[in-house]
């Protein structure tokens, strides 16, 4: 008798390794946020003490309205010395961006790393029915591949 399929019985539920790899299970959870109304000064001693590179700006009803990034800290650093202008004075609301490309709990992260590319940003907040659930960054990105590579992926 010949053979009428290579597949044998279907034993349980089974997930590709890809299909567990969603945002929401890689993100950090515990993320440095900022005020629209904090100085500029107060968010840089944050970015420096809690060693982050940037973050995203909420409201009260923890909506992202803007991100800023140590790039942000350092124009206006190059136009205060230029200007010769006190940045004591200066919000972050003023200086952040507000073109925030954000990103959902349920998508791959491999899909994600396109978007790192395509947009050239280092980290995208994660958001839950309009609100802030998370952060993901390139470094987290990095982190969660090579945890992956001696279990999933051929060397």
């Amino acid at each position: 008798m010949g053979i009428k399929s290579f597949q044998g019985n279907h034993v349980g539920k089974t997930q590709s390794f890809t299909q567990n790899m969603k945002v929401e299970n890689c993100m950090q959870k515990n993320i440095v946020t900022f005020t629209e109304e904090m100085s500029l000064v107060e968010a840089m001693k944050i970015m420096i003490q809690k060693k982050v590179s940037g973050g995203p700006f909420i409201n009260d009803k923890n909506e992202v309205i803007g991100v800023i990034s140590e790039g942000d800290c350092v124009k206006q650093i190059s136009d205060s010395r230029y200007y010769n202008m006190p940045m004591s004075d200066v919000s972050v609301g003023s200086k952040m961006s507000r073109n925030v490309q954000s990103i959902k709990t349920d998508e791959n992260v491999f899909d994600v790393a396109n978007k790192f590319l395509h947009f050239k940003r280092r980290r995208f907040p994660v958001i839950k029915d309009g609100k802030l659930v998370g952060l993901l960054s390139q470094k987290t990105l990095m982190k969660v591949a090579l945890e992956s590579t001696g279990n999933h992926w051929k060397k």
